[in-house]
């Protein structure tokens, strides 16, 4: 397992980080759940993305107990604050109340005493952002969380957020977008941001949600127990992916991938390490096989006409629009 700098910051993280929205808690049990876990650390992954908000807040509690007993110095876990974790008004966004309550239920129920990175799961309209950055300041100044970060915020909310960050003296070090061979609207506008300013991209979906390892065929029912068959949530997620076209298209990357000798979820995976901006590849998985695939594009190199060619199968289906990244424009 190779690993990278987070950013311009001293943390390494494993190339390849293991997360589990919407796996621990609901659609994994745990038992199943605990198994990858230990997979991944067998495997080498070092680095573990969760949030407060999945499964209900159970996936931080599930990933707790996963790591329970394992040397914290060896890890590096990170989790997120925005959605709603209860039913009232005040539980959720970043305001300074929600922040602060997250970040205790947080540890919590990962029974840790501080998280590597504490992530700002979208911006916030309905809050200043001033009172967000000092709070996240202040939670970085009393230990509970060693860096900050953010997830799908634009260019311009990047830029603002780490400028806030440097007044505070508390390092703005990653963002956490979508981000895969079939959505690159963070390359026009948030890389080139991110690069000037030192921070790197912790990137969900690499493979598009099981889409691009080519087990969806155009034209025939889903795999059982794939994601597209999960009623629960996984479904609706993936369904923008599953026309004939965009399912077709996608078969033209299995030649590819045998000549490159991978199966199409390590190309998927290689492909978007190649990008220099990149810290991580955020990886889920409901058996250990699963990872055991996905770690084997740690350290791939694609050689240039291979990117190409990947380009020239993929340009008709690929979404590029930087418009397309969005946080909710009123409090959820």
């Amino acid at each position: 397992m190779e690993h990278r700098h987070l950013g311009r910051s001293g943390l390494l993280i494993s190339e390849i980080a293991y997360g589990n929205w919407i796996t621990h808690g609901s659609q994994v049990e745990e038992e199943a759940a605990a198994a990858c876990v230990r997979a991944a650390l067998d495997l080498g992954i070092t680095t573990f993305d969760t949030a407060d908000t999945y499964a209900g807040t159970r996936a931080e509690e599930v990933l707790g107990r996963a790591l329970k007993g394992e040397r914290r110095e060896g890890l590096e876990v990170f989790t997120k604050v925005f959605w709603p974790t209860g039913p009232g008004p005040n539980d959720r966004s970043l305001s300074r109340k929600h922040i602060m309550e997250s970040i205790n239920g947080s540890l919590r129920r990962l029974q840790m005493d501080y998280v590597d990175l504490y992530q700002a799961h979208r911006f916030d309209y309905s809050t200043p952002l001033e009172e967000t950055m000092q709070t996240f300041a202040d939670i970085v100044h009393s230990g509970k969380a060693f860096y900050i970060g953010v997830s799908e915020w634009t260019a311009s909310e990047i830029r603002a957020g780490w400028e806030l960050a440097q007044d505070l003296k508390i390092q703005l070090v990653s963002n956490q977008p979508q981000y895969s061979m079939l959505w690159r609207v963070i390359e026009a506008e948030v890389v080139p941001t991110s690069i000037e300013l030192g921070i790197g991209q912790v990137v969900f979906s690499p493979i598009a949600q099981g889409v691009l390892t080519g087990k969806y065929q155009p034209g025939k029912q889903p795999p059982a127990g794939s994601r597209a068959t999960d009623d629960k949530s996984g479904a609706n997620m993936i369904s923008r992916l599953m026309s004939d076209e965009t399912l077709a298209t996608v078969q033209g990357l299995k030649p590819l991938a045998e000549q490159a000798g991978l199966t199409m979820a390590q190309l998927a995976v290689a492909w978007v390490l190649q990008n220099p901006n990149v810290s991580a590849a955020i990886v889920g998985a409901s058996r250990p096989e699963q990872l055991e695939d996905n770690v084997k594009a740690s350290g791939v190199k694609l050689e240039d006409d291979l990117m190409k060619a990947i380009d020239q199968v993929l340009q008709p289906i690929a979404e590029f629009d930087p418009a397309k990244t969005v946080s909710p424009p009123r409090r959820p």
